[in-house]
Parts: structure tokens; C-alpha cells; sequence
């Protein structure tokens, strides 16, 4: 892996940065950032099911805007079984199916996947596994390529939801992924080649357009308004230790995307930038 260069006092992040001078040059491109989508409705089951699937590229917050995916290099399902402690690796390729997802404003090619019962049979944690395809950002003349997670829970049991998978980069979580009450605060660290990133360069989004996967789109209606573009793609940086916290303001997904995470990647003659996502999801506390 190439040596990483001093760290420097953050400055806008170059993605947003691109599209704020496309939007005061006169473009039409949304202030948003690139989100690997990996959205099942539940996170927390209180029995086994069969999980419906979206993988989709997107803006998640603002318009919902997709991107066209390429077939996935991998697509798979980690499981620890509860008291079993049994770890198991299972491939789900053969349950994608191409399809085309509409945003509000656009529509891209994308996945879908119903994986069946059988997948999730047990009590325990299963860590879905994605790594797409490089996707070529013209704007930027580089491709993006997003190793993204999400964390599922069957019937309350804790299993390796906060082991490493042993991915090139990945963002492994330091509180339960799928156990956050809103208005509370959620920890991770950020990996590439097993180690901890200082100071990694961090995107946060909320999905604010709900995934419809049986009308194969996101729901026109946004959830939330922003103030103003500054609050759609929140950018933080990790701590020394490559450590992240966010809070949970609102019940729903919640985006993590550790940026750039090996500089020295190519792809087709062009940078490439591998990232790392993780999906975590807020409930409201009700009576």
C-alpha cells in the first residue's frame, strides 16, 4: 500500500468541491456525494426472514439521484450464529437480478437481490458484503470504487458485528450497527490493509429518500429539507487513531464513507478511489 501523505487541516472534500464549481459555473450537477446503497428495511429482525435487497449507486439525500452499476465483483453474506459461534461465508451472486431504479430525476441500472430464509436461519449477526464494480466519474476523470457493508441482526443475539472481515478497506463498527437509538452517537474505526487510517477523510448521508425495491425506485418524497447544501454531505475527519463518531439525529439509514483510503490504486490507465461504506440504521424510542 502506498505511504500516506502528512496529514493537513481538512479542506473541502474534492467530490463536493467539483460540484460546487460545476453549480457556479451554471450546472445542474447535485451537491451530493457517491453512496454505494446496500439497503434491506430492517436491520434488527426478530426472527428469521428472507431479506429483499437493493444495491444501487446514489445520491442518497438529495433527489435520490442513481448512476449507472456495473455487475459486482462480489457479492456475499458473512454470518456468526450465536452461541454456535459458527462463521460462515455464503455467496450470493446467483440471487442478483439487473434492473432499472429510478431517483426522482433519473434513472440508472442497478441490482436487486431476495436472497432465501435459509440465508438468515439462525440467530446472530449477518455482515452483507458488496464490492462493486469501478465506476467511472467523468467530472472527476477517475473511477470509484466503494467495499461496502451491512450489518443485519437476527433475534437479538450479538455475534461479529464488530470483527474485521479482512477486506482491503473497510469501516468496522465500534457500537452495534443495528442496535442505535436517535439522538444517539455512533463509533467505528476505519481499516485499509488491516490498519487503522489517522485522519481519514469521512462522508456522511442520510438516506432521505425511502428505497421502494418492489416499484424498483426511491420515493419521491424527501424526508427531510436542508437548510442549506452544507447540511446534504456532512464531512468530518477520523481521529488520530482512524476513530469516527456520528450522532443519530433522525430515525432511518445513515451513510458512512471513508474516502481515498489507498491512493496508489489504477484502474483503466485512471486513479482509482477505493472507499469503504457502512450502512447504520436509528429507531425512534417509542412507548
Amino acid at each position: 500500500m502506498k505511504n500516506r501523505a502528512p496529514w493537513h487541516a481538512p479542506g473541502p472534500n474534492r467530490r463536493i468541491a467539483v460540484l460546487a464549481a460545476l453549480l457556479w459555473l451554471g450546472g445542474a450537477a447535485p451537491a451530493a456525494a457517491h453512496f454505494q446503497l446496500l439497503y434491506t428495511p430492517e436491520a434488527a429482525l426478530p426472527q428469521s426472514q428472507a431479506l429483499p435487497l437493493a444495491l444501487v449507486f446514489s445520491h442518497p439525500f438529495n433527489n435520490g439521484y442513481t448512476m449507472s452499476m456495473g455487475e459486482p465483483e462480489a457479492f456475499y453474506v458473512v454470518s456468526q450464529r450465536g452461541a454456535e459461534a459458527v462463521r460462515e461465508t455464503t455467496d450470493l451472486m446467483e440471487y442478483l437480478e439487473p434492473v432499472m431504479w429510478s431517483g426522482v430525476d433519473t434513472s440508472a441500472e442497478a441490482f436487486v437481490a431476495n436472497p432465501p430464509r435459509r440465508v438468515t436461519r439462525s440467530l446472530g449477526d449477518y455482515t452483507f458484503v458488496l464490492t462493486p464494480a469501478p465506476y467511472y466519474e467523468e467530472q472527476e476523470d477517475k473511477y470509484i470504487q466503494q467495499i461496502t457493508k451491512t450489518v443485519v441482526n437476527v433475534g437479538g443475539l450479538p455475534g461479529a458485528w464488530d470483527e474485521p472481515l479482512g477486506l482491503p478497506v473497510e469501516i468496522v463498527p465500534l457500537d452495534k450497527p443495528y442496535a442505535n437509538w436517535v439522538g444517539g452517537v455512533f463509533r467505528a474505526v476505519v481499516l485499509a490493509g488491516g490498519e487503522p487510517v489517522p485522519h481519514a477523510e469521512i462522508e456522511i448521508e442520510y438516506l432521505n429518500h425511502e428505497p421502494q425495491i418492489d416499484q424498483r425506485r426511491f420515493d419521491p418524497e424527501a424526508r427531510v429539507t436542508p437548510p442549506q447544501s452544507s447540511f446534504i454531505t456532512l464531512s468530518i475527519r477520523a481521529n488520530a487513531l482512524g476513530e469516527v463518531t456520528i450522532g443519530l439525529p433522525k430515525a432511518g439509514w445513515w451513510g458512512i464513507c471513508a474516502l481515498d483510503l489507498d491512493d496508489g490504486l489504477m484502474h483503466n490507465d485512471r486513479d482509482l478511489s477505493l472507499d469503504a461504506v457502512l450502512w447504520v440504521k436509528a429507531a425512534d424510542m417509542t412507548r
